[in-house]
């Protein structure tokens, strides 16, 4: 898949909590490669984010209300009237940017409605990923594999789509279940869903919010568990038949 010539309609969004030591580098390593707009959301730092993110190019949508789900859904309402297909990524470095266009290229051709970088699939930096992220990943696979016939090996951050269809998905997770429930939303919508493996690096400044700290990776995980199970619980309430025209191909 060659990579879409005109990103101007790319608007990229990238929620962001006391992450000043990086941000700066990775706004403008995703302005390089020719989106229209980064929208940075600041969700309550204490540092400077918002000001490094705003030199270096960046526009700046404030959301104190902490929350990862709270932040995209305040970047997603800001998004600008020229947009047509929105980003995501995450503001500490780990991302590869450089991968932005391999990810929107085949939602820019019609050919997939949602794509998400695997990072599981693609290199990874030693230490990079914690053993729980890894296993994480693949125990949701599994589950979306059993409840909506999809195959993802991953839940990153990294991911792509129609600014339209993911604003009609209904997105209502305000925490770290986010991530997983617009897989689970767009594999129950018998959207066309695919993985890309995409390289990732270790954070490039400050600290994880989740790995490396028992307490918060616990809540993760909790959220993330509660969201499945509420979502899984509301399709089989509306008595959803397992979803047929959905689809995940898969590009290494």
């Amino acid at each position: 898949m060659s990579a879409p010539r005109d990103l101007s309609v790319v608007t990229v969004i990238i929620p962001c909590l006391d992450e000043e030591e990086a941000i700066g580098a990775v706004v403008r390593d995703v302005l390089a490669v020719g989106v229209g707009e980064v929208i940075v959301v600041d969700n309550g730092s204490r540092d400077r984010t918002a000001e490094r993110a705003a030199e270096a190019g960046a526009r700046v949508v404030s959301e104190p209300q902490r929350g990862y789900g709270r932040a995209c859904a305040a970047g997603l309402a800001g998004v600008g009237p020229g947009c047509g297909i929105v980003c995501f990524l995450d503001g500490d470095g780990s991302d590869v940017p450089a991968f932005i266009p391999a990810i929107v290229a085949p939602v820019a051709a019609g050919e997939a409605d949602f794509v998400m970088g695997s990072r599981i699939l693609g290199r990874r930096e030693p230490g990079s990923m914690t053993p729980q992220q890894i296993v994480a990943g693949r125990i949701a696979g599994v589950l979306l594999r059993l409840a909506y016939g999809v195959r993802f090996t991953d839940m990153s951050p990294l991911r792509a789509m129609q600014r339209e269809r993911l604003a009609a998905l209904g997105m209502s997770e305000t925490t770290y279940g986010w991530n997983l429930e617009m897989q689970m939303r767009a594999a129950g919508a018998g959207l066309r869903c695919r993985e890309i493996a995409v390289d990732h690096r270790c954070r490039r400044g400050g600290v994880s919010k989740v790995s490396g700290n028992l307490r918060a990776g616990l809540a993760a995980a909790f959220k993330i568990t509660s969201t499945f199970l509420r979502l899984a619980r509301a399709r089989r309430a509306v008595g959803a038949a397992p979803a047929g025209p959905a689809s995940t191909l898969r590009n290494s």
